[in-house]
């Protein structure tokens, strides 16, 4: 690459970045949060969810950092964010596959002890193969600046390094590639066995009252199945486009809306896991409504001591039964 031939990171590009990655964060917070405090919902799926919010979570950290700074030279703390978003990044790559073979084994073969066995081989794999790479990495001097030319302004595999495609392949590509094959294919023979169940099921199963919600819950769930490898694709195809277009060496990779959509997928995981797994899921929005409905009923009933409320009156607060039966439709 020729000297000055660094792409600009625009302030307007660091914001939006700054505000997708501070998205996630929180996204992955909430996702983490859930299943700590309601343990009746700590299913397999959702602890393995938990696990890739950790990595999630630490992606929007490094990348927040680095898009903040920008770096400009490899500095320590280049070195580190550099370290750190390819190790986070590479383990969600893994554990984002994890989930959906753990689902195929469960849901297709119907194993679920043998789907539970794997768990621990996941951890092995989603953990070990990256800290590996990553160690290697920052042993052989491979991680630092590589001038935004498949980041934006964070540090990966520096430019300067002789056979850096190497190993921005083995850092992360080779493996978005992978799951990029995997996810689908998956995913796609999941809702297909769904869909044969249901068929046949839907054969014996009578004509009842509660069939709505039933058919609502299982096209949820199908949508799930289907929104899940386009999100993913969706949100990291800007990554391996400006990647493609470096080994092109096209001045295209440079483009700003690029770098801005890069920047975005690269940090918004965690965001939309969140919209997915908590609040397009009935029974964990309705929990965290419920909850923000009582800390509103707290802060107003402090507030209001000194008042009398009218209890025919539409506008006092709700009471514990009334949040029940609003939120969680119980009669």
């Amino acid at each position: 690459m020729a000297v000055g031939d660094e792409t600009e990171v625009y302030v307007y590009e660091q914001v939006v970045i700054l505000i997708s990655c501070a998205l996630s964060f929180f996204g992955s917070i909430l996702i983490i949060c859930t299943y700590v405090v309601w343990t009746d919902l700590r299913t397999k799926p959702r602890k393995l969810l938990t696990y890739l919010s950790v990595a999630d979570l630490l992606s929007a950290i490094s990348y927040s950092y680095g898009v903040w700074r920008v770096f400009e030279s490899n500095s320590w703390d280049c070195i580190l964010q550099g370290a750190i978003s390819t190790f986070a990044n590479t383990s969600s790559f893994f554990w984002t596959v994890a989930i959906a073979i753990y689902l195929y084994i469960f849901i297709v073969s119907s194993n679920q002890r043998l789907a539970d066995s794997l768990v621990l081989w996941f951890h092995i794999i989603s953990w070990g193969i990256p800290l590996g790479i990553t160690v290697a990495a920052v042993c052989l001097q491979k991680i630092g600046y590589d001038a935004s030319e498949v980041s934006v302004g964070w540090c990966w595999v520096s430019i300067q390094a002789p056979d850096h495609v190497l190993w921005m392949l083995l850092t992360g590509k080779i493996w978005e590639f992978l799951a990029y094959l995997t996810l689908p294919i998956l995913y796609v023979l999941i809702k297909k066995h769904i869909h044969r169940a249901h068929a046949a099921l839907s054969e014996y199963r009578p004509i009842l009252a509660s069939s709505a919600v039933s058919q609502s819950r299982s096209s949820m769930a199908d949508r799930k199945m289907t929104l899940i490898p386009v999100i993913f694709i969706a949100l990291r195809i800007w990554s391996t486009l400006r990647f493609l277009l470096m080994l092109l060496d096209s001045p295209a990779r440079q483009s700003p809306l690029l770098v801005t959509l890069h920047g975005i997928g690269n940090t918004f995981q965690g965001a939309a896991n969140c919209i997915m797994f908590v609040l397009f899921t009935k029974p964990v929005r309705a929990r965290l409504a419920a909850a923000v409905c009582c800390c509103c009923y707290r802060a107003t009933h402090r507030g209001s001591d000194a008042s009398i409320q009218d209890p025919g009156s539409s506008n006092g607060p709700l009471r514990r039964e009334d949040v029940s039966h609003r939120v969680w439709g119980e009669d």
